[in-house]
């Protein structure tokens, strides 16, 4: 039987993938997370931005202080988007003459910017050419970094690959890593269960991610290999090469805080996983067609010398799941707090969302965070850092947002009926600061249930609209300290009961 490299490195149960879980397990790879809500704790939501995209398939925001991001649309062209004007009408490039589509997987499929767009602008794009689906990786140099329209006949193909036997498994993602260079996944050639046998065979290109250094050329080819990619003295394998063994390493991204490398690797029939490097690994073998995740899938295809990697995290075609979209390890500002230093993924069926950190330790730590749109085919990285996806049939644009748990309650209240008659009331309300904090500038809201109705109040400017009460400090009453109180009255009336507000808040926060 193959060797393993475990290291701790073992699959969600399956328990906990049907039950959204949190578990905890090793890994080889690790990177830091400063997130201070526990993934259990962690919703994660959306908000549409814009729609009519022509089935969407990658993003990508360019360094040129433009605030615009790229999206890649299925039949070959590429349109843009920016907040304040939304998505354009007319596309920045349009290559749709030369790529067929007619494969569900197959089209444009991934789209790249360098980090001197702004000196050295162009698009590098992956796609399927017509008419036999060749995986083909091109740069398309642009005159300045506004250039619109990008003129297509400007395209320098980089590297292909034939892929003429099958329409899937086209993988087609592409990112340029920390050092410049740039990463490009090809699936292992299509067909249900690798009959082609590329996923244990470094001499194709096929079931592979490779690294390449585009900013030069070598020979006859648009680029050279960097000297230091794990192939490049092994006659037997293609010095491309960064890891292999991938069935469809659909999306894989990068981890802007320490380099590593994501990849989500779509699965046969029964595993969807994900897989961690850290920077600088590479010449890993994650198992395919071996392994499915890590559970053996062809033992046959199973070499007793030879060291599979298995991925970090994985969860089972059940419940609906059929297809991972890998995301982004976020690190933006706004949900900093809640969410930095975890890796945001879903799947295309069932629209599950996961959670997984990577802790100092070596561990990680892996949670259903909610549900996101179905068909969601790509993550994207916008100007500010936040994380946006986009649908496939839907054509939707959409911004990711998170959620922790509601606050602990800083305060109590204490709401006392002092005298009642007839159809008038008296009342006294005590606020408690339990935080270790002041509390300067105070405004306390409860809403009554009864019809009740404010006349006047003191120690407090105390205002209703329709039932909803709200209590304000006045000048000389702005300040609860850690312990202390602060209390105020009203007069109010009544018709027949006269209960208890149940629910107070204290500046927006609930009190108990």
């Amino acid at each position: 039987m193959s060797l393993h490299r475990w290291a701790w490195r073992v699959s969600v149960a399956a328990a906990a993938a049907v039950l959204g879980l949190s578990t905890q397990f090793g890994a080889v790879a690790n990177a830091a997370s400063a997130a201070q809500v526990p993934l259990d704790d962690l919703e994660v939501t959306t908000t549409q931005v814009a729609s009519g995209l022509d089935r969407p398939t990658a993003m990508v925001t360019p360094e040129d202080g433009s605030n615009r991001m790229l999206i890649t649309e299925k039949p070959g062209t590429v349109r843009a988007y920016h907040a304040d004007t939304g998505l354009s009408a007319d596309p920045l490039l349009d290559i749709s003459d030369r790529i067929t589509s007619s494969g569900n997987e197959q089209g444009l499929l991934g789209i790249a910017t360098a980090s001197d767009f702004a000196q050295d602008p162009a698009l590098y794009v992956a796609y399927t050419s017509a008419p036999d689906g060749t995986l083909t990786l091109s740069r398309f140099p642009m005159d300045s970094p506004s250039q619109s329209p990008v003129s297509a006949a400007g395209e320098e193909i980089l590297l292909t690959q034939e892929h003429a036997d099958y329409g899937n498994h086209n993988g087609g993602a592409l990112a340029f890593g920390p050092e410049g260079y740039l990463y490009w996944s090809l699936g292992d050639g299509g067909g249900s269960g690798d009959p082609l046998d590329n996923g244990q065979d470094p001499s194709t290109l096929l079931g592979t991610i490779v690294r390449l250094d585009v900013s030069q050329t070598c020979g006859d080819n648009n680029y050279c290999v960097p000297p230091d990619n794990p192939f490049v003295s092994d006659p037997e394998a293609r010095s491309e090469i960064w890891v292999y063994g991938l069935r469809n390493a659909w999306r894989f991204s990068f981890d802007s805080a320490d380099d590593s490398l994501w990849i989500a690797d779509v699965g046969q029939g029964s595993i969807e996983e994900v897989n961690h490097l850290a920077a600088g690994e590479a010449g890993t073998n994650f198992g395919w067609s071996c392994m499915e995740g890590s559970t053996v899938f062809d033992e046959e295809r199973c070499a007793s010398d030879a060291d599979y990697t298995d991925p970090v995290f994985s969860y089972p075609h059940e419940d609906g799941a059929c297809s991972v979209t890998g995301g982004y390890v976020y690190r933006g500002e706004e949900f900093t707090e809640l969410a930095d230093g975890t890796y945001v993924m879903t799947d295309y069926c069932n629209g599950a969302a996961w959670g997984v950190r990577a802790a100092d330790d070596g561990t990680y730590t892996a949670a259903r965070i909610g549900e996101l749109p179905i068909q969601t085919t790509t993550f994207g990285v916008g100007p500010a850092g936040e994380l946006y996806l986009a649908n496939d049939l839907p054509g939707q644009l959409h911004r990711v947002e998170f959620e922790g748990p509601e606050p602990a309650a800083q305060c109590t209240v204490d709401y006392q009926v002092d005298s009642q008659w007839g159809t008038g009331f008296t009342a006294s309300v005590t606020i408690t600061n339990t935080s270790e904090e002041p509390v300067t500038g105070w405004s306390l809201e409860w809403s009554f249930t009864a019809g009740q109705q404010i006349t006047n109040g003191w120690q407090a400017e105390v205002t209703q609209t329709g039932t909803m009460v709200t209590a304000t400090n006045m000048s000389w009453n702005d300040t609860i300290s850690p312990g202390g109180t602060q209390q105020f009255g009203f007069q109010g009336t009544l018709d027949g009961a006269n209960p208890a507000p149940t629910e107070f808040t204290l500046n927006g926060s609930p009190c108990q």
